[in-house]
């Protein structure tokens, strides 16, 4: 195993403002894990949020995608720097983090990701980040090769967009529809015409400052009105959707007679 840290592509391209076409996953399954890294996507979210994804759950899944071209992130369940070390000592280079309501709160994450002086993750030695203690450099070059990406999903937030965007070491903000929408009272409609000049918006006052701007989308045709828009990381669709709309149209096509 090589002693150095790979290089997190997904931060590089942040950092460049690189379009990245992604999926989301919410399916506690190595294989389906497998079968998306394939499809060629920039990146792939693992949600521990809204899943059953645990953490033993989630290393299973980042080695099932490590051997593809698919750049892996996690999302944690809040920003809790328990959370956050978990799921960077399993491997994961790319932690997205919920619900980030103000710069205070963004530092935070910020510093759950950076080992001392920088921050305040804790040092352990034989972890799967570090190849169990074989990336002798591991503890020098992980903040480095760290993305944080932080969800922005109020309308309280959502008016502290630069401030929250601005933080030292914050490499991209991402836009969540579905809580975005039920705080301006569009509960389960982010496709209301006020929320699609909210969301567009948004993409538009990051792309401002410089910032990558990332968002979920539903379908295709979200995902590429998105991208139009100026998003830089897009989700262009989830697994469980997909898998529930597939499934429902051969029930539907297929008779019993």
């Amino acid at each position: 195993m090589s002693a150095s840290v790979p290089t997190n592509r997904f931060k590089a391209a942040l950092a460049a403002q690189q379009t990245q076409v992604g999926l989301w996953s919410s399916l506690s399954s190595p294989v389906v894990a497998e079968l998306i890294a394939g499809a060629g996507f920039d990146w792939l979210l693992f949600d521990t949020e809204h899943s059953p994804i645990t953490i033993p759950a989630a290393a299973e899944l980042l080695r099932s995608a490590a051997h593809s071209d698919s750049q892996a992130a996690v999302r944690v369940a809040w920003n809790d720097p328990v959370l956050i070390k978990q799921v960077l000592d399993i491997g994961a280079q790319t932690v997205f983090v919920p619900f980030v309501q103000s710069a205070e709160e963004a530092r935070a994450a910020v510093r759950a990701c950076r080992y001392p002086p920088d921050g305040i993750r804790g040092v352990a030695g034989a972890t799967r980040a570090s190849g169990y203690g074989r990336r002798t450099t591991y503890l020098q070059e992980a903040n480095d090769q760290i993305a944080v990406v932080l969800q922005v999903e109020t309308k309280e937030a959502l008016d502290q967009l630069e401030e929250i965007a601005g933080v030292e070491g914050v490499d991209g903000v991402f836009i969540g529809p579905s809580d975005l929408s039920a705080s301006f009272g569009h509960l389960g409609n982010p496709g209301a015409t006020e929320m699609q000049a909210v969301l567009k918006s948004a993409a538009a006052r990051l792309n401002a400052i410089g910032k990558a701007s990332g968002i979920l989308a539903g379908t295709s045709v979200d995902a590429n009105r998105y991208l139009s828009w100026g998003y830089t990381f897009v989700a262009a669709g989830v697994d469980t959707a997909l898998l529930t709309k597939a499934v429902d149209t051969v029930r539907s096509e297929v008779s019993r007679n």
